[in-house]
């Protein structure tokens, strides 16, 4: 009987080591990042600043460029170095190139059919191609059609500034958003709608359009707690479901006219704005690999307006915000304008290969003050080891694009306006996401797919801003720089300027 008890105590022993030698890891695995503590369950939430922008920096110099945060059941890891941000947009962008999408973001994407906030599938790069070979290719975006909407609605700012706005404080932010808006609702349907119906479908859809951004930005308890996500304790899901209903009934007299136009066969080739484009793509069932649904071509057309226009009215704003407080770099612009356009002609696109002053005030913007200064969070579908540290799947990383492009180490003088750094370097500083020291439209797979047209837009409309007219503040008022923070960034003040008459040909401004 002993023998026995010993020969199994001995079988115990041997089948528990080669158990535990098995089970036991090769190698022991990086710890996560550093980060500061929370409270039970809560996690570090009730201490979050409404300026993640602040706190980000001020974790930063504490803990360095990653570093992690528990909010509420989730884990946030936040990155802010060049090289961080090449380990997951470049080395592992495959595995971090879904979102963490937010419960008001789940809704607009009509069951994951958008390029913003959809999950890397098959769908989704069918979209992408079919947006960038189809709506944003050059030669559509350099066509006529599109190319005199632009300049159509540009000249039409500027005229309307010389009419009623001379010598009188104007909130340039306003006039810049109500022209960048009225271009993209022309490109997305202006060859479609026109007359009574298609001001009414214009005034709805701007009257809609904070609605949407407003819900986006608005910190909902369900986010931070996904469990509680089917009670809507915020009425955030409700809120946002009732206001893409609204969305509805606009696209939708706009894809009736348009089908209508297509089976009569009365589509004027010469004005194809981009539901035009997108419908034909639907109709066609031929080929599978660019044929569209209903809720892909919606979901399209809704990136197109609130991806497209606040973030580059904010940008313009704050290029004329830096203008106005650096009077010697408004100077050298306006020479460059004088040189390559002519005192006595208007702004055209075809102006801006030369007007490298122009692009590098643009860029400098888009440095100091990126448009979407977190860019759009990264969720990985495994787990993954970034900077040393283990970064567990579905976990929420933060790309700071705003700390990166402030980077001492990166940049001389990181907090000066300087436009010049983008002349005098041997670097390739665009947009194209390529350099992890500057990605203003986000890098990799997920990189902005709008960059091609919100580099036309911003660079027409500052410079024929800039060179129709001289600009000056309210007598008495001063500059307010400081940032309001959201998923754009904006400026926490307007900025009201008076403008005054610039060319000598005043028949320019009619």
């Amino acid at each position: 009987m002993n023998q026995l008890a010993i020969a199994a105590l001995s079988i115990s022993v041997i089948v528990v080591s080669i158990f535990w030698y098995i089970r036991k890891p090769t190698s022991k695995a990086p710890p996560l990042p550093p980060g500061p503590l929370g409270l039970p369950v809560v996690g570090y939430l009730p201490f979050l600043n409404p300026n993640l922008l602040v706190q980000f920096s001020e974790l930063g110099q504490k803990y360095g460029p990653i570093y992690k945060l528990r909010v509420g059941s989730k884990l946030w890891v936040v990155l802010a170095s060049p090289s961080l941000a090449k380990e997951v947009v470049r080395d592992h962008d495959l595995v971090f190139s879904n979102r963490d999408v937010p419960v008001a973001a789940q809704v607009v994407t009509f069951g994951e059919n958008d390029m913003v906030w959809s999950p890397n599938n098959s769908g989704w790069r069918k979209m992408r191609k079919v947006f960038a070979h189809d709506v944003l290719s050059n030669i559509n975006l350099d066509g006529s059609y599109n190319l005199n909407i632009r300049k159509d609605v540009v000249r039409k700012t500027i005229k309307d500034i010389y009419s009623t706005k001379i010598g009188k404080p104007i909130e340039i932010g306003d006039l810049i958003s109500r022209c960048i808006m009225n271009i993209i609702l022309k490109l997305l349907w202006g060859g479609t709608i026109d007359g009574e119906v298609g001001e009414k479908v214009v005034t709805d859809f701007k009257a809609l359009l904070p609605k949407l951004v407003g819900l986006l930005e608005k910190p909902n308890i369900s986010d931070f707690f996904p469990i509680l996500s089917g009670l809507d304790l915020q009425g955030v899901k409700k809120d946002m479901e009732i206001t893409l209903q609204s969305y509805d009934r606009i696209i939708d007299v706009a894809i009736g006219i348009a089908k209508k136009k297509l089976s009569g066969k009365v589509m004027d080739e010469g004005r194809k704005d981009f539901l035009q484009i997108l419908l034909k793509l639907k109709e066609n069932d031929e080929d599978t690999n660019r044929s569209i649904t209903s809720k892909q071509l919606k979901g399209m057309l809704m990136d197109v307006v609130v991806a497209g226009s606040d973030t580059q009215s904010n940008t313009v704003e704050w290029a004329m915000a830096e203008l106005m407080n650096n009077p010697d770099i408004m100077v050298k612009v306006q020479q460059e304008l004088s040189s390559v356009v002519g005192i006595n002609n208007m702004v055209e696109e075809s102006h801006a290969p030369k007007l490298q002053y122009v692009r590098a005030i643009i860029k400098e913007t888009l440095r100091l003050h990126p448009s979407v200064p977190l860019l759009l969070t990264r969720f990985p579908t495994k787990d993954s080891t970034i900077g040393g540290y283990s970064i567990p799947k579905n976990t929420t990383v933060f790309l700071n694009a705003y700390e990166i492009q402030r980077d001492p180490s990166v940049w001389d003088n990181p907090l000066k306006f300087q436009p010049e750094r983008f002349l005098d370097t041997e670097e390739k500083m665009d947009f194209s996401g390529n350099n992890f020291s500057y990605m203003p439209f986000g890098s990799g797979r997920r990189i902005c797919a709008g960059t091609p047209l919100a580099e036309r837009m911003m660079i027409l409309l500052l410079a024929s801003l800039v060179h129709s007219f001289e600009w000056k503040l309210p007598k008495g008022e001063t500059l307010d720089m400081s940032e309001k923070f959201g998923i754009g960034l904006k400026k926490n003040t307007p900025l009201f300027v008076i403008p005054s008459i610039r060319l000598s040909n005043l028949n320019l401004y009619t």
